[in-house]
This record gives structure tokens, sequence and C-alpha cells, in this order.
């Protein structure tokens, strides 16, 4: 059913809350009240797993969004109950009007929004972060797949390896809430998944270990894949410690662990072995304008195009809640590993036009 009436702060609170959590809810009744918005393909690194071996071809620039199309829209989704935002790429930083979108997008805590988070390489990110807490950016994640310099060199396939190690503990020290995220490669990174563990002892930062995922051109092959419990086990058996869940929330992707006397945690991101979406309630705005309502749906759909046919803010509202009727109850409909692994790679977006 298409939601005939959009958020108005003159609603009184109870009708206002009622009609968000109708504007959002899919039919498997999962409420999305958490945006990822891309805001730039653009990338200073080449990591093997997110960008094609020989690159992609960049959407023109007047088919992405601008500026203003990408604010107006989230506002439309905050007004629709979305609390938190996080900013992906491609590289964010790279985006020359970053500090203005970032700008805009805070003073949307006046409207409702309760987290405005950024996930980096941390290429650019030390000498971003006095923007990044000036502007109500709290919660960072670091993508970093190795430990080890040269390593670096060749999964990002440029060099930075010592800045983005600067910009984990800088980050740490302005005190930002801190996430590293590292996908797990058998023969890759696997063996360093307790070095990376070994973190979150004397900081209280999250160490997260994703499962090795399909997308268009990154060539993924399942002797790669190291199953989420494996690297829970390489992990209590290098440190010669035992790990205790830790209480989580609806939404959550990350199994969370920890263990005594440590400062931090660790998490599993276990896409591929134990899905979890049950809870989901993430949506995606890409940067071409397209939604996508999930990480492995490759049925995009445009919000641009709506604004520049003139549509008001209660029609895009409703386009929305349309679309978020469409989504599938798990990974866009794949019944099986192995049909999600062949629909991703023939046919969803490389990880760098989608943002994570």
């Amino acid at each position: 059913a298409t939601v005939s009436v959009l958020y108005c702060p003159s609603l009184p609170m109870a009708l206002r809350f009622g009609l968000q959590k109708r504007c959002l809810t899919d039919t498997f009744n999962r409420f999305h009240d958490y945006l990822r918005i891309s805001i730039t393909e653009r990338c200073n690194l080449r990591c093997q797993y997110c960008m094609p071996k020989n690159g992609i071809e960049l959407t023109p620039q007047e088919d992405l969004m601008s500026t203003d199309e990408m604010l107006r829209l989230a506002k439309v989704f905050t007004n629709m109950g979305v609390k938190k935002i996080r900013l992906t790429g491609g590289e964010p930083l790279v985006r020359p009007d970053f500090e203005f979108i970032a700008v805009q997008l805070g003073l949307l805590k006046e409207m409702g929004l309760e987290k405005l988070c950024i996930t980096t390489n941390g290429i650019n990110l030390s000498k971003k972060l006095p923007i990044l807490k000036n502007n109500h950016i709290t919660n960072i994640n670091i993508s970093l797949d190795t430990l080890i310099d040269y390593k670096f060199d060749i999964i990002t396939r440029r060099t930075g390896h010592k800045r983005v190690l600067q910009a984990i503990q800088d980050s740490i020290d302005i005190g930002m809430s801190t996430k590293i995220n590292c996908v797990v490669m058998r023969g890759v990174n696997d063996e360093e998944v307790a070095n990376f563990a070994e973190m979150a002892i004397n900081s209280p930062i999250e160490v997260r270990f994703i499962e090795y995922m399909p997308f268009g051109g990154n060539e993924w092959n399942e002797d790669l894949l190291v199953p989420w419990m494996e690297t829970f086990d390489s992990i209590e058996n290098g440190l010669s410690c035992k790990l205790s869940p830790l209480p989580g929330k609806v939404g959550d992707v990350s199994k969370r662990y920890s263990a005594p006397g440590w400062a931090g945690s660790v998490g599993f991101i276990t896409t591929m072995t134990t899905q979890f979406c049950g809870t989901c309630n993430r949506l995606r705005l890409l940067a071409d304008g397209q939604l996508k309502v999930c990480l492995f749906d490759s049925n995009d759909r445009s919000l641009t195009q709506l604004l520049r046919d003139g549509a008001t803010d209660r029609e895009v509202a409703e386009r929305i809640s349309d679309i978020v009727l469409t989504k599938y109850e798990r990974h866009g409909g794949s019944e099986t590993v192995k049909s999600l692994v062949t629909n991703s790679l023939e046919f969803n977006r490389p990880m760098i036009k989608i943002g994570g």
C-alpha cells in the first residue's frame, strides 16, 4: 500500500511516529531507520575486493546526484523516520564539498537525526578529523585489511599504510567512536586476525572481521572465504583468550565479543555463512541517486529522476515507501549462497559503486 501522508511537525507526536513507521516498514515488518549515502564513486585506493582489476567506468557527472538533490533526499528520509545516516563512497573524504555536506546534514539533528557517521579508508582522515568533530560526526569506520606495509600496497594497489594506522590512532585520541573493518581473505590476511584483535585489548575500538562477499568484478572465489567461526577460533587460540558475547540491538550486523580486561571488542559480519537479514534496518542511496533496499538486490530505483521531474517531497516519500515494500526477505531474493554468488557477480554493481 502507498503511504499517503508524510511526516509533518504539526501532527501530534503519537500520530507522527506512527506515520514514520509505516513509511519505512517493509512487508516483513522491518523498519528502516538507517540510511547509507554514497557521496562519490571516486576513491584514492583500488582495493581488490572493491574495485574491479580494470577499474570502473565512472557515472557521467550529469547523472550523479547533485549536492542539493542529496541534501533534499536526506531531509525527506529524516522526516520519514531515519535516525542514522552514514556517509560512504568510493571514498567520501575525496569529495571537494565534503565539509559543506557534513555541515548541512548535521542540521538534520534538529529534525530527529540522532547519528551522523562515516566509513573511510583513512588515507585523508587525520587532517579531516577536526571537520568531522565540529559537525557532530562521532562514529568512524576505517577500512584496513592488513597490518603489514607491503601487503597493504598489494591489496589496495596503492601506498599509504602508515597514514591509515596514524588515522586510527588520531581518531581514538580525539574521542571518536572508532571501528576497524577488515575483510578476511584466506591466504591473504587470515593469519593476521589475532594481531588485529590484539588492537582491541588496550584501545576502546571494535575490530570487525567481515566475510569476503561477491560483487560485480571482484572475481570472488569460495576458496578465499573464511567462515566467521574459523576467524573466531583463530583469535581465541592466537591470543589465548575466551571471548564472550556482548549485548546487541535490533539492526546490528556485527556479532560482538570481548574478553576480560579488554578496552575494546571484536565483531564478526557473517553475511555468507550466517545471514542476519531478519533484523535489517538499512537502505542505501547511491551516488547516482538510485535507492538500493538490499546490498545484494540489483534492482535499484532512481530517486533523482523523480526530483528532476518536479516531484514534491510528499511524492518522493510515497515512492520511497513503495520501493521499501519491494524488499525481499533475504539476500535480494537469492535463496541459496550459490545463487547469491551468481546473481552478485553477474548482475550487481562493484562494491565501489555501492558504498558497502
